[in-house]
């Protein structure tokens, strides 16, 4: 059976059964195309069809793509992931954190995933300062716990200090432009009218693990704080204004579509490689597929894993979410976007929607296609 044979009848039915509004998903393979599908709507009126062009939010798959940025900058400066971050940006050294790594940064490991002063997410220069007198939840590279939203910052502030050009610049020059991706930290006005609304997920149902969504919704705990700090823009449809659509937000507020999603970890699942064209080393991918973190998250409350920036199946899963290599690395978003990329078969996938469920990590809509790529 063909793979569009496999995965069309499963794709239509994340519409008929699942309850999807818009989606698309792609495939890749040895850095080629392999399968494009889209459908539904990109509002919930049924008035504007989701087309090829269709872009949505990803949520927290940004987080993929900054790392891929940072790491990019590490390898053209000749440095390694055991520099420690102070050496590039002095002020953060403050509170007990001079010897944090770059390593146990990118790997949720630096103890820095909320803050105990209150500062907007839209004062990137508040964010700065609270983190950089921060001092540690836990000692750092002794556990590790999902930096939510103060991971984007963290590599936003050491791309600038490393290259003298925010995450945004940096993205668009290094991999956006040359690979003619669709993808954007800060959408342009240009680009508006093709944006899909997104959807807050509908009320009932469960999520998993209970206890995290339980603290989640519990004032003063650990979970409320990772994803309260900085405050702000907690509403999903706050994300759907043009001016916040225009807001470099690295840690959640990248948009682009499927299609250029796959591209991008085509290329990492290529070994670095695409049309003719070297972005990373050898080594430099060896990072993104290398566990640095693996065990229980003091966040998710559940096992997770992380190489340099990028999430991994920790051994412990009861469900593979980026398929059956234990090279494959990438980055979920929150309500079902996903992307991974699968360097041992060299292959890439992402999956793109627009009505959100109750889950911050992937679900059986888009984990049902990554099993019948596999078959």
């Amino acid at each position: 059976m063909q793979l569009r044979d496999r995965l069309a009848p499963l794709f239509e039915e994340n519409f008929t059964r699942f309850g999807e509004l818009g989606a698309a998903v792609s495939n890749w393979q040895n850095g080629k195309p392999v399968l494009d599908l889209h459908g539904g709507f990109r509002d919930r009126k049924h008035e504007k069809p989701w087309t090829p062009d269709t872009i949505v939010l990803v949520w927290s798959a940004t987080k993929g793509l900054a790392s891929a940025c940072l790491l990019h900058l590490l390898q053209e400066r000749g440095l390694e992931l055991k520099h420690r971050v102070a050496e590039f940006w002095p002020e953060f050294a403050q509170a007990g954190k001079s010897e944090i790594t770059i390593a146990q940064l990118l790997s949720h490991q630096a103890g820095l995933c909320a803050l105990d002063t209150p500062v907007d997410v839209l004062d990137y220069s508040a964010v700065i300062a609270a983190l950089e007198k921060q001092a540690p939840l836990w000692p750092p590279g002794t556990a590790h716990g999902y930096h939510a939203r103060t991971f984007g910052f963290l590599v936003d502030e050491l791309v600038r200090r490393l290259s003298r050009s925010t995450m945004s610049e940096y993205w668009r020059k290094t991999f956006g432009d040359p690979l003619e991706l669709d993808i954007w930290i800060g959408l342009p006005e240009s680009e508006e009218e093709r944006v899909a609304t997104s959807y807050a997920a509908k009320a009932g149902g469960t999520a998993a693990p209970a206890e995290f969504y339980r603290d989640l919704a519990t004032p003063g705990t650990l979970a409320r704080k990772v994803f309260t700090s900085p405050h702000g823009l907690h509403s999903v449809s706050a994300m759907n204004s043009r001016e916040n659509r225009a807001r470099p937000i690295v840690s959640f507020g990248g948009i682009g579509s499927a299609s250029s999603l796959a591209k991008f970890y085509a290329m990492l699942a290529n070994g670095g490689e695409l049309d003719g064209r070297r972005f990373f080393a050898h080594e430099t991918i060896t990072q993104m597929t290398t566990t640095l973190a693996s065990g229980f998250d003091r966040v998710f409350q559940i096992p997770t894993a992380f190489s340099a920036g990028f999430m991994k199946d920790p051994t412990e899963t009861p469900r593979r979410i980026f398929g059956p290599s234990p090279l494959a690395f990438g980055h979920p978003g929150a309500g079902g976007s996903h992307a991974f990329a699968d360097p041992e078969n060299r292959i890439s996938f992402a999956y793109v929607m627009n009505q959100m469920e109750q889950s911050l990590l992937p679900n059986e809509k888009s984990l049902r296609l990554v099993d019948a790529i596999y078959r």
